[in-house]
């Protein structure tokens, strides 16, 4: 299989060269892999507002969010004098008019009080990892699993990881957030705790770090990413950025090389899946991500827009690592990008696959080399119509894409324990039914078993004289 070569001819990747750089707001020296955790500098509040609680929500997407193990928790936090609120993401949807997939909870209370309190209401408590970060989960009832964290502030950090100092002053820990929109609290008689203005920027559909972006970023680097994905969900034109925003970001781009490949890949196909997909994946590329994030220092980006662009006008939904080959130009490309992104397999031979067969192959039947990709015993792919669709896709051939996604594949009549009794030896079995499959194609698959069987001795006599 020609995938399998490529594989084997980039087992051993070469290791990408770190460099040093120093940031000019918080310290961060690099050498080679290592890291050293910095105390970050005092930074001045934000503007804020005096009264954090802007409105009172009595929405239905609201109301949805309770259940009666949700109701357990909160009346727990209450009997105990600790506050409970909804934090992140969640109160951002929730003032979308989306009903979020996850609660994340926030409370003045430490991880030790929450242990003694929920021993002793005899509640289940799981996932005890995250304790030295302040969470707790919960499970009520046997039936819910509520992650609560304790107020927090990062003392320390190596741009990834934060060591973490807990308060009770909820404007700090909502400072620490990564933006605006995302740090807004909501407790559960529908107060809306906002800060720092994120309510406006939501309104507005601006994305902007809390305070300096700089400090933002260099907390964790895969904000840098984390802001973009935003982007694509919460802006409404494609262009429309914070250039303060985006002058952090060149700043603070070489960051990423110590972000893992897998959660770099996590965020970056969330944005190509997202709104504006190629638009931010160019805004990437134009802040000087690349290097940082798999990609070669010669991108044809050219190409990129063209595939990008057709798929939109063709109501075509690529993969996102469709589109990044777009801007490659050979299995070299792809395998540096795999060790970088520790992409699935996948997408690892997906990408290879569009390599190799994404050029129009000349035929009188424009459709038969694709069947024959199919059909194929040599590449012996599970995934061999999913990536012939795929790679019609991005030629933008609609016409043979929806015949060929309508195409019933149909079922060579023979095998191996057919052919066995008429070969002399179970070596020959291979490449006498890889020639019977050719013939079956070239009969339009037609040919029946009788029909076949009759080849065989004339492939057996011609599969030896070329061994001679």
């Amino acid at each position: 299989m020609v995938i399998s070569r490529i594989l084997f001819r980039y087992a051993k990747c070469i290791l990408r060269q770190k460099s040093t750089y120093e940031s000019s707001i918080i310290k961060y020296i690099s050498t080679n892999k290592n890291r050293i955790k910095v105390k970050m500098e005092n930074e001045p509040l934000p503007p804020s507002r005096d009264d954090p609680i802007i409105m009172k929500l009595d929405t239905p997407v609201f109301h949805s969010i309770f259940t009666p193990e949700l109701n357990t928790l909160s009346d727990l936090f209450q009997k105990y004098n600790y506050a409970l609120r909804i934090a992140g993401g969640a109160v951002r949807d929730i003032l979308m008019d989306l009903k979020p997939t996850d609660l994340d909870f926030a409370t003045n209370a430490t991880p030790d009080q929450m242990k003694d309190m929920f021993t002793k209401e005899e509640i289940r408590m799981i996932n005890t990892r995250g304790e030295k970060h302040g969470t707790i989960t919960a499970r009520i009832n046997d039936k819910e699993n509520f992650e609560v964290t304790t107020l927090r502030i990062d003392v320390v950090t190596d741009g990834r990881h934060a060591e973490v100092k807990f308060t009770t002053d909820w404007k700090l820990d909502a400072n620490r957030r990564d933006l605006t929109i995302n740090s807004m609290f909501l407790d559960l008689k529908g107060n809306v705790y906002d800060y720092f203005y994120g309510y406006d920027d939501l309104q507005k559909r601006r994305v902007v770090f809390v305070g300096d972006p700089s400090n933002r970023i260099q907390e964790d680097y895969l904000r840098i990413l984390r802001y973009f994905r935003f982007y694509g969900r919460i802006a409404d034109c494609p262009d429309n950025f914070d250039e303060k925003t985006i002058k952090a970001i060149k700043e603070n781009v070489a960051g990423l090389e110590f972000i893992s490949g897998e959660r770099i890949w996590s965020e970056w196909s969330k944005i190509l899946d997202g709104k504006y997909g190629g638009e931010l994946t160019m805004k990437m590329i134009e802040c000087g991500v690349a290097p940082y994030i798999g990609l070669p220092k010669e991108l044809d980006v050219d190409n990129f827009k063209i595939v990008y662009d057709r798929a939109l006008n063709n109501s075509f939904k690529l993969r996102p690592i469709t589109l990044i080959t777009s801007m490659l130009k050979d299995e070299e490309e792809v395998m540096n990008l795999h060790n970088r992104l520790k992409l699935s397999a996948y997408d690892r031979d997906l990408a290879l696959f569009l390599i190799q067969h994404r050029e129009m192959k000349p035929c009188e039947n424009p459709l038969r080399p694709y069947q024959w990709l199919i059909l194929n015993p040599k590449l012996k792919m599970t995934n061999a119509k999913g990536f012939v669709c795929e790679v019609l896709k991005y030629r933008g051939a609609v016409e043979y894409y929806n015949k060929i996604s309508e195409w019933i594949v149909p079922k060579f009549p023979m095998n191996g324990h057919m052919v066995k009794p008429h070969v002399p030896h179970g070596k020959m079995v291979g490449p006498v039914l890889t020639k019977l499959k050719e013939m079956w194609f070239d009969s339009n698959f037609k040919m029946n078993v009788d029909e076949l069987e009759k080849h065989i001795p004339i492939i057996v006599e011609d599969l030896q004289e070329k061994k001679k």
